[in-house]
């Protein structure tokens, strides 16, 4: 039984890695969520001399902020070809990082490594929460800082998440979902009384780079991971495709604040951990 768990296991992940790098997310990082990475970063109170974790870092957003501000950063992801993608814009800022292909479920770092341990819309995706939970309070020294941001189920991107369920693949047993990472009583649970100093706050990053919900629509067809990989579970029904297409220029519509800009509301928690 262990084996076929194990084998499943390594199917779901290698699934997980080619979604994200569908499109193209670290332009998508770029152009909508940069403001994120030095969010977490002055969250984090990060600075010269610490040891820093990012996981599930995706091309860097938070973790090359954290490097310029004199950290020693190393930032993991499950999906090489965003790490490669970070690694070429922090040479082009001039900043030394160490990436590292890691699993979010099994890192591979010793116990009490880091001074800080974060993440930036990452570890939310890893499928089984528990398990990604533990991991990031092992590696953490006692003492050390927690930081997480990810999506809240109510927000724009957890509603993203909802639209699009319908018309997705049927999640893998014993997987929650992502958005679940934004709902501070199921953090609060993950954590427990392994942490100490727990902290959450809601708030929202203002997007205003579409013209039109049509606009957002496209621009996530042909960018984002899970959108693409939702469009590729309808084949060729095009019934099934049009009535997607209508339903993600609804959701931006509705959540248009009048003047075409998109609040998309995020919990950022913080958290010590226990001695």
């Amino acid at each position: 039984m262990t084996d076929v768990v194990s084998d499943a296991d390594k199917a779901l992940k290698a699934k997980h890695r080619a979604m994200w790098a569908f499109g193209n997310y670290p332009e998508l990082a770029s152009d909508l969520i940069s403001e994120l990475g030095a969010t977490i970063v002055e969250a984090c109170g990060i600075g010269d001399g610490q040891r820093v974790l990012d996981i599930a870092a995706g091309s860097g957003n938070a973790s090359i902020p954290a490097a310029q501000a004199g950290a020693s950063v190393v930032a993991s992801d499950l999906t090489p070809e965003l790490l490669e993608s970070g690694r070429r814009r922090a040479e082009e800022l001039g900043v030394q990082l160490d990436w590292q292909q890691a699993d979010a479920e099994a890192l591979p770092f010793a116990d009490d490594e880091f001074d800080v341990v974060m993440s930036t819309v990452g570890i939310m995706f890893a499928p089984h929460h528990e398990a990604s939970a533990a991991e990031l309070i092992r590696v953490c020294r006692p003492g050390g800082t927690l930081g997480l941001i990810n999506w809240t189920p109510e927000g724009f991107i957890g509603q993203m998440f909802a639209t699009m369920k319908p018309y997705a693949p049927p999640p893998p047993p014993g997987a929650t979902p992502p958005p679940r990472w934004g709902d501070e009583e199921h953090v609060r649970s993950l954590l427990g009384d392994r942490v100490t100093d727990f902290s959450a706050a809601r708030n929202t990053l203002s997007v205003s780079m579409f013209s039109t919900p049509e606009e957002f629509r496209d621009y996530f067809k042909e960018r984002y991971g899970p959108t693409i990989a939702t469009y590729r579970n309808l084949g060729d029904d095009a019934d099934r495709v049009a009535a997607l297409d209508r339903d993600l220029a609804d959701l931006a519509r509705r959540h248009d604040n009048g003047s075409g800009t998109l609040e998309w509301e995020y919990l950022l928690v913080t958290a010590r951990k226990a001695e």
